[in-house]
């Protein structure tokens, strides 16, 4: 089946918050009403969804990409436990770069929690690279 992406809209997001949650990507310090609200300010033609045309209004896919002027970035990539092995995921990573390359983005990365060796075979099979980095990062604002 071929899937329809298409840019993230605000009658989508509780089915989004509930597809996030499904896929694990949902934490306590992250509030992800304003995860969403904060990617609307910026570049939210980079936030995209898939539904099954067989279940309008219900997103069974999401991502967030982003692109700072050196390399673009993917996050959020979630698929619904019921349209998993389907490509939904590929549409989606394969629409996101494709965007990202129409900025002019010269590569795309992303993180992955370690253990989830399941999401990297899936990358891995999309021509990403595993690398050994140390990631810091530092809150600037708390959500809760």
């Amino acid at each position: 089946m071929t899937w329809h992406v298409r840019p993230f809209r605000r009658d989508d997001t509780d089915g989004v918050i509930a597809l996030w949650a499904e896929a694990g990507l949902t934490r306590p310090w992250n509030d992800p009403r304003l995860d969403i609200e904060r990617k609307l300010s910026v570049q939210p033609e980079l936030f995209l969804v898939v539904e099954d045309p067989s279940m309008p209004g219900v997103p069974v896919g999401s991502v967030m990409a982003g692109y700072d002027g050196h390399r673009g970035w993917l996050y959020y990539l979630a698929t619904a436990v019921s349209h998993r092995g389907r490509g939904v995921a590929r549409a989606l990573v394969h629409d996101a770069e494709a965007r990202l390359l129409d900025m002019g983005c010269p590569k795309v990365q992303l993180m992955v929690r370690e253990g989830n060796e399941g999401v990297l075979g899936f990358y891995d099979s999309l021509g990403y690279e595993r690398f050994a980095v140390a990631n810091t990062g530092k809150r600037l604002i708390a959500d809760a």
